[in-house]
């Protein structure tokens, strides 16, 4: 998908400090006809957020819509599954209409771009927190050498470099951090990146799924195949290459199209990037809320995602009905996935599975 097909931006929400970061500046002129819309806060802009109207112009939000902010929490969140820590977002939302997402659970339906242009607050937070943590002790399943920190929980850092520099800087950030990694997963492919200079200190994990229920669920997103073949190139650049098999959707025939996408990956990258590759596995759980959105614009994913015969609720943290595969059966299922990853690909070592 070219860079215009995926962000056409046409208007700018965006709060009253924004113009007064050179972030800010830098973007804002990079869309100089854009309707500019002063809102109070990037959380509070009805007409995007719990507006279920939208879900009717679900994709054309995406493209055409960007909100800009000020982050105001800069603190640290603990992991310990794919990252040691979850650094302060540059970004929310996404470009990309993923069906599976669940950041539309928690900010509202379309949930567009929002960059903040404090990127220098964030920068300068890692930094200090990083150099608190010293040394680390030993090595873990997350890393064998350096604390690692995820950038983007909560959208794909590979779009928000089509639209300013702030994943730029991030990389520059930590070429600097003997101790720390950046790391952040991507379902889009942007060989801008490639010339960022990371220097194996950022982590790059380009999430795959077999690709006849990518084309379906994983909407406005690079094609596997794509994804795929950037893996070679991304490890040359001096990134550290990993994949995220994610999210695993079961339906009849999903070991028969896994099990072909592992042979593909075996055929397609080089031992360099097979000597350095892990991954990351992490089966779908969808949520009742996003089910009922999601009828509303594409409900033919929702035949996939969308299986109480095999799921069964939990309540999440946040008071959500979240829809999971059925205690028992899960693990037997995620069992039988790491024994076709083995054979397929055994030099893959599993970093996390969930």
């Amino acid at each position: 998908m070219a860079p215009r097909d995926l962000i056409d931006i046409d208007r700018i929400f965006m709060e009253p400090a924004v113009a007064d970061y050179p972030r800010g500046r830098e973007i804002l002129s990079r869309f100089p006809n854009a309707e500019r819309i002063a809102v109070p806060s990037h959380w509070n802009i009805p007409e995007l957020h719990g507006n279920e109207g939208s879900v009717e112009d679900w994709v054309r939000i995406k493209r055409s819509t960007l909100v800009l902010g000020v982050k105001k929490g800069l603190a640290m969140r603990p992991n310990g599954r794919s990252a040691h820590f979850i650094a302060p977002s540059t970004s929310n939302g996404c470009a990309m209409a993923c069906a599976y997402c669940y950041v539309p659970r928690r900010k509202g339906f379309s949930n567009p771009i929002s960059l903040f242009v404090n990127v220098e607050a964030v920068s300068a937070a890692i930094a200090r927190h990083a150099a608190k943590q010293g040394p680390l002790p030993e090595p873990d399943q997350i890393d064998e050498a350096a604390w690692v920190y995820d950038l983007g929980e909560n959208g794909d850092l590979s779009v928000d470099a089509m639209i300013c520099d702030t994943v730029r800087d991030l990389v520059g950030l930590f070429r600097t951090l003997p101790n720390a990694k950046g790391s952040f997963a991507t379902k889009a492919v942007n060989r801008d990146l490639l010339a960022y200079d990371p220097q194996g200190r950022t982590r790059i994990r380009f999430s795959l799924m077999p690709a006849p229920i990518a084309r379906v669920v994983d909407v406005r997103t690079a094609p596997i195949r794509e994804r795929i073949a950037a893996i070679d190139d991304f490890v040359a650049a001096g990134y550290e290459v990993h994949v995220n098999f994610s999210p695993v959707i079961l339906y009849e025939g999903w070991e028969a199209d896994w099990a072909e996408l592992f042979a593909e990956i075996d055929g397609s990258i080089s031992d360099a990037a097979k000597a350095q590759l892990k991954c990351e596995i992490i089966m779908l759980t969808h949520n009742a809320g996003l089910h009922e959105v999601n009828l509303g614009w594409h409900p033919k994913a929702e035949a996939l995602l969308w299986r109480p015969d095999i799921q069964e609720t939990k309540r999440s943290e946040g008071g959500g009905d979240n829809l999971r595969y059925r205690t028992g059966w899960k693990g037997k299922w995620l069992t039988r996935f790491k024994v076709l990853l083995a054979e397929h690909l055994p030099y893959c070592r599993v970093r996390y599975a969930f």
